[in-house]
């Protein structure tokens, strides 16, 4: 599972010309499904996001996170995180689950998130979806759940 988190002003997703979901200051995740991700992976990402420490202090340090601050997220599916571009010039997305299950954990991936902040926004699944926010700092990071299972290893 990959997420690809942005430090937001706010954020804002709509389908259709409507506004699906939004968020105030906090996070904006676009969030990536594997072919054999599990809940375990949809856990660690959620536990390290809530906690990962990006958010300034009184000193103008990154020593807060987004639950320090009573921060909020907005949450996307974003099947195309799993792009393959090795070959070629058109990526192939084989390596994203199958909608079913990518669904499913996107959910149940909301639904963590939901337990740590006051309000979690999000997309819907498999729509068209317009995203805009106001990015803050820029602060964008990258993350694997492949990575923190082998931090556990």
């Amino acid at each position: 599972m990959k997420a690809v988190l942005q430090r937001v002003s706010e954020a804002s997703v709509k389908v259709d010309g409507a506004v699906v979901g939004s968020c105030g200051a906090g996070l904006m995740i676009l969030l990536g499904v594997a072919q054999g991700d599990s809940e375990e992976d949809a856990r660690l990402l959620a536990t390290k996001i809530a906690n990962l420490r990006i958010f300034c202090d009184g000193a103008g340090k990154m020593n807060l996170s987004v639950k320090d601050i009573d921060g909020e997220a907005l949450v996307i599916s974003q099947f195309t995180l799993m792009a393959n571009y090795k070959k070629g010039n058109r990526p192939d997305y084989l390596e994203s689950a199958p909608p079913a299950e990518a669904d499913r954990l996107y959910e149940y991936f909301k639904s963590l998130m939901a337990v740590e902040l006051r309000h979690v926004g999000c997309g819907i699944f498999g729509a068209d979806m317009k995203v805009s926010l106001t990015n803050d700092g820029p602060v964008t990071i990258v993350m694997d759940s492949e990575v923190l299972k082998k931090k556990k290893a």
